[in-house]
């Protein structure tokens, strides 16, 4: 049998691009059969308010894929390779779909779901989206999509496109992962994010890290500027998040507070 090709040349795959290809072959198929057979549910996180403010300001909906016996199969296996094509569109529908059942079931929650700017355009995660604001008009007020940085500026004309289109529905924007991706300051002010998460890059072990410190300290005052109010993302750690609080963070998300679970 002839080794799997190189998709960047002509040359065959050594062994261990084999083995990895093969692999992430495997596991495609395993989310494939999942999605189809509707084998998803969703975890959630709080997102805490900072400061002498207390509570919870709202919950990250995260999307869990299961195997046939139940197991989840850890995100980090596909969803890097799936952004791309049609399985990155057929996971932001479920999410979609998820996240409209509990706002529908839950009237007292607010809920952050993440959304590639390629599935905005998309004839069925657009039809979810029109069934679950049409009737109620509260629920559009507790939705919030988060986009990628990275997202958000290859396609910013449809980014921008939609977000004014979703005004009048009351839904809000979150630029998740502010700082890590490529973001021109110059095309920031043109969207219309309502909050962005500081990268957890910035937000790990900030309190022993002056540069971050700094480079934090920075994105933070450009994000309040915008008038946009500012997640930390990833506090592991009391000194982390007390360190966050006292930069402006505006509210903090992590471990600290709690992982994602299925029931809230």
């Amino acid at each position: 049998m002839l080794a799997p090709k190189n998709p960047n040349d002509n040359r065959p795959l050594d062994p261990f691009q084999a083995a990895m290809a093969s692999r992430d072959s495997d596991v495609l198929t395993l989310v494939a059969d999942a999605l189809t057979f509707g084998r998803t549910k969703m975890a959630y996180q709080p997102i805490m308010l900072a400061g002498a403010k207390s509570g919870v300001a709202f919950h990250e909906g995260l999307i869990r894929v299961l195997d046939e016996a139940g197991r989840v199969i850890p995100a980090a296996h596909f969803m890097g390779v799936i952004g791309e094509n049609d399985l990155g569109r057929e996971i932001d529908c479920t999410t979609l779909d998820h996240a409209f059942k509990l706002l529908k079931q839950r009237p007292d929650l607010r809920i952050s779901i993440n959304v590639s700017a390629r599935s905005l355009g998309d004839g069925k995660w657009r039809e979810i989206l029109g069934r679950g604001l049409a009737g109620d008009d509260d629920v559009g007020d507790r939705l919030i999509f988060e986009i990628s940085e990275t997202s958000a500026m290859e396609l910013h004309e449809i980014v921008i496109r939609f977000m004014v289109e979703m005004q009048p529905k009351g839904v809000a924007f979150a630029l998740d992962g502010f700082g890590a991706g490529l973001t021109a300051f110059r095309h920031l002010k043109d969207f219309f994010f309502d909050l962005v998460k500081i990268d957890k890059s910035f937000v790990h072990g900030i309190h022993d890290d002056p540069d971050n410190q700094v480079l934090t300290e920075a994105l933070i005052m450009v994000a309040h500027q915008f008038e946009m109010f500012v997640v930390a993302d990833g506090v592991e750690t009391a000194n982390e998040a007390a360190f966050m609080t006292e930069l402006g963070a505006d509210c903090l998300q992590g471990y600290h507070y709690g992982v994602p679970k299925f029931d809230i």
